[in-house]
C-alpha cells in the first residue's frame, strides 16, 4: 500500500467532508426540537454522540451525558513512576476521518512518533525480527512469505476504498437503522459476507498462505482483538489496517478526545450509574399525550431520575458489561443481548525483560525490538509485549534499551501469576494490572446484531462493535445514532436506509 497515495486521498476526502458537511445554521430552522436528551456512557462513543447531536439539534436541547465511571471509558492511562501510559485504545489510522476531525476541533495536538521495531515470536523462539533497513525487512518478507504481505496490503486497500463510502454518506447526512443496512450501504454483499465468514477462510480463498495465516495475520489479531485468525472477516480487515503505516495517537492520552468532544457538545456530565430506563405517557398542554424516557440512576447524591424527549445508550448491552433494566415497552427489551465480550488483561511492568524468554541468544543492549506480538499456540501465555512510552513524549526523551528498566505491556488472556512474571522480567518493582472486557468474541456466522433503534426515540450505538470494535467505528456510530435520531424526530424518512447511495452520490459530485 502505497502511504503517499493514501495521505493525498484522505486529504480530498477530508476537504470534500469539511466543505460539504451538514450545517444546522444554514439550514431551515426547523421546529419543535426536543427539550431534553440523555446519553448513557461517557466513552469515545457517548462522547461523539452528545457532539453529533448539538450539531443536528442546535443549541437550544439540553444533553446529559451519564458515565458511573471515568470520562472515556476503554480510553485510559495508568501512572507510573513520573509518566502516564495508556492502557485502553493507544492508535488511531490515518484515514479515521472522524477522529482527524475531532483533534482539529478541539486542538489537540498529535504524540511525538518513535521509530519503533516489532517480532514475532512462536513460544519458543523468535521467528521473525524486523531490521532497521527497509530493503532488508522486505527481502526477509519475500524470502519467508513471497508476495504475500504485498498482497494483503492491496486486499486491506481494497476493504479501505469501500469502508470510507461511509464518510460521503454522512456528509450528506444519510443514516441507516441496522448494522447489516450500513454495511451492505459500504461494500455490498462482500461486506456482509466478509461478516459471516471467518479471516482464514476469506484469506485462504483468495491465495493467502497458510503459513503467513499463522506467522503475520493471526499475531496482528491476537494483539488487536486477543482472537486468532477464526475470527470474522470484516473486524479481521479492520485489525489489518491496525498495522498499517501511519499510526498515531494523541499527545496525552487518546482519552482526552473524550473530554474535548464533552466540553465541545456543551453537555452536562451526570456521574452516576443508570440503573433503568422506562417508557412514561403523560398528558401534554394540548389535551394530547406524549410519550418520555424515564432514566433511572444512582448517583453522588443517591437514587435520582430524570425524563427525556431522546435517549442514546452508548454502552455494551450484554452479560458482564451492563445491568440496566428496560420496563414498560412492547415489544419488551432485553437487557442482555446474545454474545459475550473478550477478556484481554493488560499488564503494565516497570522491570528489566530477560531477553531470553524470547528465545534471542542477543544481549539486552543490542535488543532493539519494541513490540513483540505472537503466534497462536496452545502454551502461548500472552498476546503480545510492547515497550510502552509515555502517553506525553517530554524534551529529549528517549527509548531506554532492553538492557535497562523501564515499563512493558504485556496483553494476556488471563492475569499473570507471579511465576510468570518472574520468566519474563529478570526484576520488576512496579505492576499495574487492568483487565479489559474491551470487545466482542467475534465467531461467525454472525447472529443478526443488535438493533441501533431499541424504541421509537431510543438508540443503540454499541450495536456496531458486532461488526467491529474501534474507535472509529464508534465515532461512526455515533454520527449514525445522532442522524437517525434527528432525521426519526422530524420524519425525514428520505434520509435513512437509502439503497445506491454510493451510485447516487458520485452522479451529484
Amino acid at each position: 500500500m502505497n502511504p503517499h497515495t493514501l495521505s493525498l486521498r484522505a486529504l480530498l476526502l477530508l476537504g470534500l467532508w469539511h466543505s460539504g458537511r451538514r450545517s444546522l445554521a444554514s439550514a431551515p430552522e426547523l421546529q419543535d426540537q426536543p427539550k431534553k436528551i440523555a446519553v448513557i456512557g461517557g466513552g469515545i462513543g457517548g462522547t461523539a454522540a452528545a457532539f453529533y447531536l448539538r450539531e443536528e439539534f442546535g443549541p437550544v436541547v439540553k444533553i446529559d451525558v451519564f458515565e458511573s465511571g471515568s470520562v472515556g471509558g476503554r480510553l485510559a492511562t495508568v501512572k507510573m513512576g513520573d509518566y502516564e501510559y495508556e492502557t485502553g485504545g493507544s492508535v488511531i489510522h490515518p484515514l479515521n476521518l472522524h477522529m482527524k476531525h475531532f483533534i482539529e476541533k478541539i486542538g489537540l495536538p498529535p504524540r511525538k512518533d518513535l521509530p519503533s521495531k516489532m517480532a514475532i515470536f512462536d513460544g519458543k523462539e523468535l521467528v521473525f525480527e524486523e531490521s532497521n533497513w527497509f530493503i532488508i525487512n522486505f527481502l526477509k518478507m519475500l524470502w519467508r512469505y513471497g508476495l504475500n504481505f504485498i498482497r494483503m496490503q492491496m486486499w486491506v486497500e481494497g476493504v479501505l476504498d469501500k469502508f470510507m463510502r461511509i464518510y460521503q454518506y454522512q456528509q450528506y447526512g444519510y443514516s441507516f437503522s441496522s448494522v447489516e443496512k450500513l454495511l451492505h450501504a459500504m461494500g455490498g454483499d462482500s461486506f456482509l459476507t466478509l461478516m459471516n465468514q471467518t479471516l482464514e477462510e476469506a484469506m485462504l480463498a483468495d491465495g493467502f498462505s497458510q503459513v503467513f495465516l499463522n506467522e503475520i495475520v493471526a499475531p496482528i489479531t491476537r494483539v488487536n482483538y486477543g482472537q486468532s485468525v477464526r475470527i470474522n472477516g470484516f473486524v479481521g480487515a479492520v485489525s489489518l489496517a491496525g498495522a498499517d503505516s501511519g499510526l498515531w495517537a494523541v499527545d496525552g492520552g487518546n482519552k482526552r478526545v473524550c473530554l474535548g468532544l464533552l466540553y465541545h457538545s456543551r453537555s452536562e456530565l451526570i456521574s452516576g450509574k443508570v440503573t433503568s430506563i422506562s417508557y412514561k405517557v403523560r398528558p401534554s398542554k394540548r389535551g394530547t399525550t406524549a410519550g418520555f424516557y424515564e432514566v433511572n440512576y444512582v448517583g453522588e447524591s443517591g437514587s435520582a431520575h430524570g425524563l427525556y424527549d431522546i435517549v442514546i445508550v452508548a454502552t455494551p448491552l450484554h452479560q458482564g458489561k451492563s445491568d440496566i433494566a428496560f420496563s414498560g415497552f412492547s415489544p419488551p427489551i432485553p437487557s442482555h443481548y446474545p454474545g459475550r465480550y473478550h477478556q484481554t488483561v493488560a499488564t503494565l511492568v516497570h522491570g528489566l525483560l530477560n531477553v531470553s524468554y524470547l528465545g534471542t541468544a542477543e544481549p539486552a543492549s543490542e535488543f532493539t525490538v519494541s513490540d513483540v506480538l505472537t503466534v497462536d499456540s496452545k502454551g502461548s501465555v500472552i498476546h503480545s509485549l510492547s515497550s510502552l512510552d509515555p502517553v506525553h513524549i517530554p524534551e529529549g526523551y528517549k527509548r531506554p534499551p532492553a538492557s535497562q528498566a523501564k515499563v512493558w505491556k504485556v496483553f494476556s488472556p488471563q492475569p499473570l501469576t507471579q511465576e510468570q512474571l518472574q520468566s519474563m522480567f529478570l526484576s520488576y518493582d512496579s505492576v499495574s494490572e487492568t483487565p479489559w472486557l474491551a470487545y466482542p468474541s467475534y465467531r461467525p456466522p454472525q447472529r443478526r446484531s443488535p438493533p441501533f433503534i431499541l424504541h421509537d426515540r431510543m438508540y443503540y450505538l454499541n450495536a456496531v462493535e458486532w461488526a467491529a470494535s474501534a474507535m472509529e467505528m464508534s465515532a461512526i456510530s455515533a454520527r449514525n445514532a445522532a442522524l437517525l435520531a434527528h432525521h426519526r424526530w422530524h420524519e425525514q424518512g428520505t434520509k435513512v436506509d437509502q439503497e445506491d447511495l454510493h451510485t447516487r452520490l458520485r452522479g451529484e459530485l
